[in-house]
């Protein structure tokens, strides 16, 4: 007897880099020209988005979830604020394909970086996200994320006046001393793979 039933190939998440740029735009650009989901008015160059993505990955992980050759979603982590006394706080941010939202993608995404971010030190992960927005604000609950702050009317996009949501998780316990934060790159010499 054989086996009628085919299974989808597996999806792998790896850190993106410059040459990921070209996919990772065009999952980005329909938030930037149809919704408030991002602030900005005009889709980046390619340029632009591939010098965002290097500059990031200079100290934080930016992944990548693909599935046969084919990225479907991304994420990443960059500074909360950039003065010393932050550099145990990040912010998220994860941005999957329009045909693909709701299948775990992004909870994927999030796991691996917040893997990641353990890994370099980091304890207080936030998001910042535009509200109403609740696909959004369920998925960072069920992450485990929570309200920090909400701040009213302090965007405007799409002929809308939107607040804006900031929600934190704790990745771990406040040391009394903290160890230092370590860029991506150095765990990354040191064998680090995100899945």
């Amino acid at each position: 007897m054989t086996c009628s039933h085919t299974f989808p190939p597996p999806i792998t998440i790896r850190m993106a880099n410059e040459k990921d740029a070209e996919a990772l735009l065009a999952i980005y650009a329909p938030y930037v020209e149809h919704t408030a989901i991002s602030f900005e008015y005009q889709v980046p160059t390619l340029k632009e988005f591939a010098r965002r993505i290097s500059h990031i990955r200079a100290r934080y992980p930016y992944l990548a979830a693909c599935q046969n050759g084919t990225i479907l979603g991304y994420a990443y982590a960059s500074p909360f604020h950039q003065r010393a006394a932050y550099s145990w706080a990040a912010e998220t941010s994860v941005y999957v394909g329009e045909d693909v939202r709701g299948t775990g993608i992004g909870a994927m995404l999030y796991e691996a970086l917040e893997s990641i971010l353990k890994k370099q030190q980091v304890i207080n992960v936030n998001a910042c996200i535009t509200y109403p927005n609740p696909g959004s604000i369920a998925f960072h609950e069920k992450m485990g994320y929570k309200t920090a702050g909400h701040f009213t009317k302090c965007g405007y996009k799409l002929g809308i006046w939107w607040d804006m949501v900031w929600m934190e998780k704790m990745l771990s316990e406040h040391p009394r001393q903290p160890k230092a934060f370590i860029p991506v790159t150095e765990l990354e010499q040191e064998g680090l793979k995100p899945t």
